[in-house]
């Protein structure tokens, strides 16, 4: 039908020119956070492009879905203030003969979100995690220049090296402060050089002394060595033994019982289930008030979507809880607004409005007593 594919090609350009907008504003907020995480020593420097994407393929499934919610919206918001409805309602179609169109349109998006989700999301986040782990395990004493004062990576140490060599694993004229266990310690040596012992990496520090102090007293211990050693990271053959929930893949998640797996699989699944419904939200939403403006339709979308959204994030920790299951979860939350979607399309598309539905409604129920 000529007016369902002039709808399908307006709805792919103003999806594409949100999708390109949300993703620049997504892109530009992930580039500022993840700088300021590697100038606080979490991640290498040189990573924080392919962080940055990393992030945001993570977030692609909302994006898409808001895309698509938006377009959508947008498109028949100036159908309807250019009168293009009006003319398709005057034909004899309702609003609900509108819905095929849409979804014709929507199916590859919603399911490239589902594979988003699914697949691509855990994926993204243990990238994630690898870069982190290979750039802690490298140790505080990799990462610093000579010449230059770094501190740890949990801000209890810094360390200063005059020179080092080329190798980077033997290092002159060495100077640590440490504060730790409420004491101050002072440690310096001519020579360190980097030692790997089982799975951690120390510093061994040549002929130097240390000198510890408490706060607020007036003792000092000083003890010269010939040879000293501090732990400062883990070796290059260590593995990394914590696994964020984000990180674990959906399959390994549908094999286990643990109540944070589960809460993981309501968001991974609900998004698609959401990317669904917020089509028929879209539809049964759109409207134009020349009275109210162009914004406010705009306005309630966005209200609806970080609504919707938020019982998304409320149902991870319910079910993390234990307060509902899984599956009743997801039938209640994304079923129910299912349902009242379908209502409201229903009644939009007969020209009822909730008002005069429930009066209907009541008035039967008093005819009948």
């Amino acid at each position: 039908m000529l007016f369902h594919s002039s709808v399908r090609k307006e709805l792919a350009r103003s999806f594409g020119g949100t999708l390109v907008v949300l993703s620049t504003v997504v892109m530009t907020m992930t580039l500022l956070r993840t700088v300021g995480d590697a100038s606080r020593g979490t991640f290498n420097p040189a990573d924080v492009l392919l962080i940055m994407g990393y992030t945001v393929l993570s977030d692609m499934p909302t994006i898409l879905t808001l895309s698509l919610f938006i377009g959508i919206l947008s498109m028949l918001t100036r159908m309807y203030r250019d009168s293009e409805m009006v003319i398709w309602f005057g034909s004899g179609a309702g609003l609900a003969r509108v819905l095929p169109a849409l979804l014709r349109f929507a199916w590859p998006v919603i399911l490239m979100v589902a594979g988003l989700a699914i697949v691509i999301l855990p994926w993204a986040f243990s990238r994630i995690e690898d870069l982190r782990f290979d750039y802690e395990k490298r140790g505080d004493i990799a990462r610093i220049e000579p010449g230059q004062f770094q501190e740890s990576t949990d801000g209890s140490r810094v360390f200063f090296i005059e020179k080092n060599s080329k190798n980077q694993q033997v290092g002159h004229n060495v100077f640590i402060s440490t504060t730790e266990a409420g004491k101050e310690t002072v440690t310096t040596g001519q020579k360190g050089s980097i030692e790997v012992r089982g799975t951690d990496k120390f510093l061994l520090l040549d002929n130097g002394q240390r000198l510890e102090r408490s706060p607020g007293q007036a003792d000092v211990t000083l003890t010269q060595f010939t040879q000293y050693g501090a732990r400062v990271g883990r070796s290059e053959h260590a593995s990394r033994d914590y696994a964020p929930t984000q990180s674990i893949s959906t399959l390994q998640m549908l094999g286990s019982s643990d109540k944070s797996y589960q809460a993981e699989l309501s968001w991974r699944f609900g998004l698609p289930l959401a990317a669904f419904n917020l089509v028929i939200i879209a539809l049964s939403l759109a409207s134009a008030n020349p009275r109210a403006g162009k914004a406010s339709n705009l306005g309630m979308a966005f209200l609806a979507f970080v609504v919707y959204f938020n019982l998304l994030v409320l149902g991870k920790s319910w079910i993390a809880s234990a307060h509902i299951s899984l599956l009743s979860y997801l039938l209640l939350v994304h079923g129910g607004i299912a349902c009242i979607a379908g209502i409201w399309l229903f009644l939009r598309h007969h020209n009822v409005s909730w008002s005069d539905w429930i009066a209907r409604s009541t008035h039967r129920r008093g005819g009948k007593r």
